[in-house]
């Protein structure tokens, strides 16, 4: 009897181990994350559902029914989303599917009778950062001019995507023209890919002696092999725009440095932020300023006043959402591109201020490049030379754009005698502080500065602003003395001092410049990013709560 007991316990504990290395071999990997990519396809005149549309998706094809709709489940990744019908022209999206969830992608056909005849007639694809205020007017002045004409230019379609998917389009569309606005690090990753062409056609090498090779000491062209590869075609300073109402309500000091943003002064209205920035992986303009902070105070030392100014911030998915919260008073402060800010002061002109930061930032020529895809290279070079003409230079003079242009000579036209104020600005960005910026160096770091930013600041905002906000009352209430608070802020925001674990190779590791450009190009690997996001952002919360709990046991 005893003898069949225990050959009876042994079988129950084989079949128990047995069970569970087979529920263990169940678990999903993170490489076995499933997500949907669903849609609907739409006759772009009628609005109606198209049905019979053949969606393609990396080789896999699915056809709409009825309601137009189709549904992909995908892993994490890189995907493009092409459609195609007979009578309509077809068109493709490209989506990055970073998390578990859906991603609705819709798609409006347009009739392929309605369109001219590619043979005689010619559409430009450009590819953009700019908004639609921007493209609209371009396009209308564009194909009304000589240049359009010369060349039957008679359309032009606009490709707006996000600068990280910017090499992968143009791979993936193999038929883009034009590039067009995005910050010269954008362009000179493009161009490492080898993706832009020479500018070469007599049209715009009869402009490009008008336009100037630097502004204050900063390469307004991008030369390889004594050719130009992409150039300005408008000019950039980075700063903030105050609204002088809320400030005054609310006591607040006008900023008038970036460290000045990451002080304990702006924590006063926390939890209702009184300062506006928005997510590094949302914006290039806010991109920039982040690079001009690293390198203005360093490494470590940007790395404080980024997460503080965070910790004081009202975190926005676009620029222009943070310009708007200026102007509608929701915010005292927000960090701004030019432009953004010239906007603002002439819509609210007695409330709203640009200010160029006296601890420095930089003059950008935001550049305009013919790519090596271009079918249409003669027609593509036609817009990029009207576009540096002081034809092409008035869209940036309009009120409700407000650009610096970079062909001056556009102010000795009717138009520029108009706006004497967007001169006046012109000519006193150029007497701005511009701190020394490597263009290289910034670009040598930037997806992982990107998404270090979103991981560790963005994510886990809420439990940063209640670690800042009980550091800064801690020291308001004299719990804390001037040396231990400096202390407490050290180990807030030092990236040296966060230690976490690299998912590829197991080591632990801090975020020192050298590891981040080590990993900067890894970090296009989607299942390799969404990993490395998950490892900082737990990194930080850990950080975040244990700051947290000592203040609380004062």
């Amino acid at each position: 009897m005893d003898k069949r007991l225990t050959i009876l316990a042994i079988l129950v504990i084989v079949i128990g181990s047995l069970v569970g290395i087979y529920i263990l071999s169940m678990k999903p990997s993170p490489t076995d994350k499933k997500a949907t990519i669903t849609g609907t396809v739409t006759d772009n005149q009628t609005g109606d559902p198209l049905s019979g549309v053949t969606v393609t998706l990396n080789g896999e094809t699915v056809t709409t029914g009825s309601d137009g709709t189709f549904s992909f489940s995908v892993n994490l990744g890189s995907y493009n989303v092409s459609v195609s019908k007979e009578g309509y022209n077809s068109t493709s999206q490209l989506v990055e599917v970073t998390e578990s969830t859906t991603y609705i992608l819709n798609f409006a056909l347009v009739a392929s009778e309605s369109q001219p005849p590619p043979s005689t007639k010619i559409v430009l694809k450009i590819i953009t950062r700019h908004g639609t205020d921007i493209t609209n007017e371009a396009e209308k002045a564009f194909l009304k001019s000589d240049l359009a004409k010369r060349y039957n230019v008679v359309d032009i379609v606009w490709v707006p995507v996000g600068a990280t998917l910017w090499v992968d389009v143009i791979n993936m569309s193999g038929d883009i023209d034009v590039a067009w606005g995005g910050g010269p690090v954008l362009f000179d990753t493009v161009f490492a890919a080898g993706l832009l062409a020479p500018l070469t056609s007599a049209d715009v090498q009869s402009i490009l002696n008008e336009i100037p090779e630097e502004i204050v000491g900063v390469s307004m062209k991008r030369y390889s092999q004594g050719q130009v590869y992409w150039v300005g075609a408008a000019i950039s300073s980075f700063g903030f725009t105050i609204n002088t109402q809320y400030l005054a309500s609310m006591s607040l000091p006008v900023p008038r440095t970036w460290a000045d943003l990451a002080n304990e002064t702006y924590a006063v209205t926390l939890p209702s932020p009184s300062v506006g920035t928005a997510d590094a992986t949302k914006s290039t303009s806010n991109t920039r300023m982040f690079e001009i902070i690293l390198q203005g105070y360093g490494w470590e030392g940007g790395w404080k006043i980024l997460t503080l100014k965070g910790a004081n911030s009202r975190i926005f998915d676009q620029s222009e959402s943070v310009r708007d919260a200026v102007m509608n008073g929701e915010i005292g402060v927000g960090t701004t591109i030019d432009y953004y800010g010239y906007t603002a002061m002439l819509e609210n002109p007695r409330v709203c201020e640009y200010i160029l930061p006296e601890d420095g930032t930089v003059i950008n020529g935001d550049p305009i490049a013919l790519l090596k895809t271009s079918p249409h290279k003669e027609a593509a070079q036609a817009f990029i030379a009207w576009e540096l003409s002081t034809e092409g230079q008035k869209i940036w003079l309009m009120p409700t754009i407000n650009r610096l242009p970079i062909n001056r000579a556009v102010f000795d036209t009717p138009e520029g005698k108009g706006r004497s104020d967007l001169e006046e600005i012109y000519n006193r960005t150029l007497e701005a502080l511009v701190i020394s910026f490597s263009d290289d160096l910034a670009l040598s770091y930037e997806n992982a500065m990107m998404w270090y930013y979103h991981a560790t600041i963005v994510r886990p905002q809420l439990k940063l602003i209640e670690a800042w906000l009980q550091l800064t009352l801690a020291k308001e209430e004299g719990k804390i003395l001037q040396q231990e608070f400096v202390d407490f802020v050290n180990r807030l925001t030092n990236p040296m001092l966060l230690t976490f674990t690299d998912p590829d190779t197991g080591e632990t590791e801090t975020f020192t410049q050298e590891y981040a450009i080590s990993i900067n190009q890894k970090l296009t690997d989607p299942t390799y990013r969404t990993e490395m996001v998950t490892e900082w952002q737990n990194a930080a919360i850990g950080r975040y709560d244990n700051i947290i709990q000592e203040l609380g046991n004062l």
